[in-house]
């Protein structure tokens, strides 16, 4: 995600606070942009490949 691009669109287009662009989600900025269409919903190839990459912290009870 072209995160400078969308903090530049979001703070000097849209004119948006800090807290503001920092409070919203990509999709909902993607909205206030002008952005048509829904994105195809994530395929198990890319879910599979988020899981490995980002595994959840499996804790124990011992754990707390």
């Amino acid at each position: 995600m072209d995160w400078v691009g969308l903090m530049q669109r979001g703070l000097h287009q849209l004119r948006l606070k800090p807290c503001d662009f920092w409070a919203l989600t990509p999709a909902e900025l993607q909205i206030m942009l002008g952005a048509t269409g829904a994105q195809a919903p994530m395929g198990r190839v890319q879910f599979d490949a988020l899981l490995r990459d980002f595994p959840d912290d499996v804790k124990d009870e011992d754990d707390g």
